[in-house]
């Protein structure tokens, strides 16, 4: 078994890489393409709290499941289109957890490759933007509120 990564910054422990992944706020995913899916082969703790679901529940699913049934989101277009074209992107995407509440979640991919550049893996971040969102929202409609009070002043 494999017990250090080598790179140009020098040996690397997988304990410490493991370390370091679960230590993370964000929700870290890998997932590996068979054929129009995305199975995940790994999820960190954050990802757990983030969606109430435990690792054992969904590794080896493809996790078009966070959608629920809300699939008709600009963002996955982004999303199916980057993986199609083996390229990264980030989306903001209204996603459900097991408890069926939503949270928005800004979603960052990346394609990771082998050493004979061909592509195996997707890694994704998952951040928790719903406050944002919501503040956005908000100000939005109070924008759009107050150009409606000035219009019937006129």
């Amino acid at each position: 078994m494999v017990n250090d990564l080598n790179d140009e910054q020098g040996p690397i422990s997988l304990e410490l890489l493991k370390k370091a992944v679960d230590a993370s706020n964000d929700g870290i995913v890998i997932a590996e393409q068979e054929g129009d899916d995305n199975i995940l082969i790994y999820v960190n703790k954050a990802f757990e709290r983030l969606t109430g679901y435990r690792a054992d529940e969904i590794l080896y699913q493809d996790c078009r499941f966070l959608q629920a049934g809300d699939r008709d989101q600009e963002g996955l277009t982004t999303i199916r289109s980057a993986i199609s074209d083996g390229k990264s992107s980030r989306v903001i995407l209204r996603n459900y957890r097991k408890d069926g509440s939503l949270f928005w979640n800004e979603l960052s991919i990346s394609p990771v490759y082998n050493s004979e550049d061909q592509l195996t893996y997707y890694i994704g971040i998952q951040k928790d933007v719903t406050a944002q969102v919501e503040f956005e929202e908000r100000a939005l409609k109070a924008e759009q509120a107050l150009a409606e009070l000035r219009a019937q002043g006129r």
